[in-house]
């Protein structure tokens, strides 16, 4: 019976330790970091445009605007939400498809 009780309080001081460091590891996930954003060479005309937020500012890692005019970025965001769209569609389809609706015929 006393071993009961040591192992219980030993658990529950070992639960409170957990605890207390996953609290400090999610609360310094959201602190600020000590680093400075540097000023990178994305500097371009599309820093003003929809969809640019901080921290990242303008967002294009694999460089496809490197020399683009605003005739080739909307049509870059013009494929973009159609492609999204499309995926949207096909997930839905693929939803509608798995609860047991089918369309009528044989697929040959």
């Amino acid at each position: 019976f006393f071993f009961v009780i040591i192992s219980q309080a030993r658990f529950q001081r070992t639960m409170k330790l957990l605890l207390a460091a996953t609290l400090a590891a999610s609360a310094a996930a959201f602190a600020p970091s000590g680093l400075n954003a540097k000023s990178s060479s994305l500097s371009m005309a599309f820093e003003s445009e929809l969809g640019v937020q901080d921290p990242l500012g303008f967002f294009d890692p694999l460089g496809l605007l490197d020399d683009a005019d605003q005739e080739r970025f909307d049509r870059l965001r013009y494929v973009e939400l159609k492609h999204g769209r499309i995926c949207q569609l096909a997930f839905l389809g693929q939803i509608v498809t798995r609860y047991g609706v089918h369309l009528p015929g044989d697929i040959d």
